[in-house]
């Protein structure tokens, strides 16, 4: 389908710069641009890719000063990221979904299933389990007994949700997760460890998108919760009776321990590990390889292990680069202090 320069600026709010009927019908990155494609600058490290890109139009920030011609048609927006996000967004909704039960798929006769839906091959759907209207149900993926899935969720390939686990409306869990495990729950005796069942669930809102291959317990009791507008990137532990707070994301590789409470509007960069017990306030980011090991304050942005702030923590790192070297000059300055006292 083909969109012109016009057109797509009338859908993001934005301005066009050059030819209105410029036409595009696909997506490239601003560095492999191509005729008929549009792409998008928001990162000045980029910009000089702007004067040598083939692609048809490009998004570009409002502020962007030109040093010289271009030859794309440009369109001007607040955000050019935002905007970007939004075209892709609405790609994506424009693109077929599939419909229909595969005759491989085995589904309880105490499930209910919605209307629209989609169940791939090879999926099993257990007793008392709720499937709602139009959500997508991949193969290879186990939903337990007594399972509820809300309306227009994607559960993608190879996912298992384990019984009693209750997701939104609009949930995404891509391929390889695992809902509703057993969390770590041991109790140590004279002769190793006893099992401390995990008698919980966990619960995700509507609008919560979580990445391959990433765990989130069940709880001991009650409810490991993932609040809505949560998103999880792939490869991240969520152990039980977590609570993560709305619209709060986290890169690959970080790690929750037990009882942890996350506020909203949290960011964590990647291998992030928090301690059990403690809790993270509102609007905290953390560095990447943070290791937290107590509660944080809202309205922080931190780094290292233990977190501090960011100016502390590269003037801390220039310092211990400089240790063997700082070493070596207290030994001679002890020496020479020893020699002193000799004399």
């Amino acid at each position: 389908m083909e969109f012109k320069a016009k057109q797509i600026a009338d859908f993001i709010g934005g301005r066009v710069e050059g030819n209105e009927d410029a036409a595009v019908f696909t997506f490239a990155k601003i560095e492999e641009g191509k005729p008929g494609a549009i792409s998008f600058l928001s990162n000045p490290k980029y910009t000089h890719y702007l004067y040598d890109t083939e692609s048809t139009i490009v998004l570009v920030n409002d502020d962007l000063e030109l040093e010289h011609e271009v030859k794309p048609t440009l369109i001007r927006v607040k955000n050019a990221y935002e905007a970007v996000a939004k075209l892709l967004q609405l790609y994506a909704s424009m693109q077929p979904k599939k419909t229909g039960i595969d005759k491989l798929a085995s589904i309880s006769e105490k499930a209910t299933i919605g209307k629209d839906v989609f169940i791939g091959a090879f999926a099993v759907i257990g007793d008392g389990a709720v499937i709602g209207d139009g959500a997508q149900i991949h193969a290879h993926t186990v939903i337990g007994d007594g399972v509820k899935i809300g309306d227009g969720s994607i559960i993608y390939p190879n996912v298992t949700i384990y019984q009693g686990c209750q997701l939104g409306k609009n949930v995404t869990i891509h391929a390889g997760s695992v809902i509703g495990a057993d969390g770590f729950g041991f109790a140590p005796n004279v002769e190793g460890y006893d099992k401390i069942p995990q008698i919980g669930i966990v619960i995700i809102e509507d609008n919560v998108e979580i990445g391959a291959n990433t765990c989130v317990d069940r709880s001991t009791m009650g409810a490991t919760v993932i609040h809505k507008g949560v998103k999880l990137d792939n490869l991240i532990q969520v152990a039980h009776n977590v609570e993560i707070g709305e619209n709060t994301v986290m890169s690959a590789q970080v790690g929750i321990a037990g009882s942890t409470k996350v506020g909203s509007w949290c960011m964590f960069g990647g291998q992030v590990g928090l301690a059990g017990h403690i809790t993270i306030g509102d609007h905290v980011n953390l560095g990447a390889q943070s290791g937290v090991p107590g509660s944080i304050k809202e309205n922080q942005t931190l780094i290292g292990t233990p977190p501090m702030e960011p100016k502390a923590y590269f003037k801390s790192q220039a310092i211990f680069r400089r240790l063997p070297e700082m070493y070596k000059e207290l030994a001679e300055l002890r020496k020479e202090l020893d020699e002193l006292k000799k004399k």
